[in-house]
């Protein structure tokens, strides 16, 4: 099985997303994370087949990224960009008449999700966090670069990045030249160069999610992290599981950032026992 593309239109967003499995009852949104042409098909094109076998998967892209319209004016800081992210996604579901569904977030992803959460917290059934955004860490000098990219956005500067974000690239080099191309054909268009550039990323101190707000948060969480991830350090996440009161922490030697993609069948093993 695969999936099938479309945009679709809510009023204030033209989303696109990636479908399939519609077939099941549960629904399972995947949220991709804010890396240079980061969009749903890089992201979890080796993941999708599998889950919908089981699940009804949607994948957008995110508000700023990808193949969903970019704003002509544009929001004026990170959390703007997240509550703008948060509307349209729930304006994608609402669109679709899903009214309860399951999370899994990805670096930003995850951030947004933890956002989700905190706006509709009577929605959202169980959330998959990996690599996630949303504890207190320091940036690393990765994450500078990759905030940077677009200052000297060559093929090379891109695959070095992409490179980091795994711990051992000659494990995946067949996935990794997939990525590769398909990020660099989009960091090529205007609209998401111009988008990236604009408020896209955090401020100091905008980036940890209140601890008062996670302690809040009931739903059965799931943390997956790589141990060697030097784009959100594992301390996210050993920090969000200090305050969320249902969640539990697996974290994998030997791994960058893209767990998915890294160790994608123990990925798809802990997404399927966990949902």
């Amino acid at each position: 099985m695969s999936y099938q593309t479309e945009i679709l239109n809510t009023g204030r967003f033209q989303t696109f997303y990636c479908e399939a499995g519609q077939e099941n009852k549960e629904v399972i949104v995947f949220l991709h994370g804010s890396g240079p042409g980061a969009n749903s098909v890089s992201n979890w094109q080796h993941i999708l087949p599998e889950l919908a076998k089981t699940y009804h998967v949607i994948a957008p892209d995110m508000y700023g990224f990808g193949n969903t319209k970019h704003p002509e004016i544009h929001p004026k800081s990170f959390w703007e960009w997240t509550q703008h992210r948060v509307d349209q996604l729930l304006e994608l579901l609402d669109k679709k008449n899903i009214d309860q569904f399951s999370l899994v977030g990805n670096s930003m992803g995850g951030y947004v999700s933890l956002n989700v959460v905190m706006h509709s917290p009577e929605r959202v059934k169980k959330v998959l966090l990996m690599g996630s955004a949303g504890g207190e860490t320091p940036p690393t000098p990765e994450i500078v670069r990759m905030v940077g990219f677009y200052k000297n956005p060559t093929y090379e500067n891109l695959r070095n990045l992409t490179t980091w974000f795994v711990y051992d690239p000659s494990t995946i080099q067949d996935s990794l030249e997939d990525i590769l191309k398909i990020r660099y054909e989009t960091i090529q268009r205007e609209d998401i160069r111009h988008s990236y550039l604009q408020n896209m990323f955090p401020m100091p101190g905008e980036g940890p999610i209140p601890p008062n707000a996670l302690r809040q948060m009931k739903q059965p969480f799931l943390l997956l992290h790589g141990f060697n991830d030097r784009f959100v350090p594992k301390e996210s996440s050993i920090n969000l599981i200090e305050h969320l009161p249902n969640a539990e922490l697996r974290l994998f030697t030997q791994c960058g950032h893209w767990l998915q993609i890294e160790k994608r069948e123990d990925f798809i093993k802990a997404a399927r026992d966990f949902f």
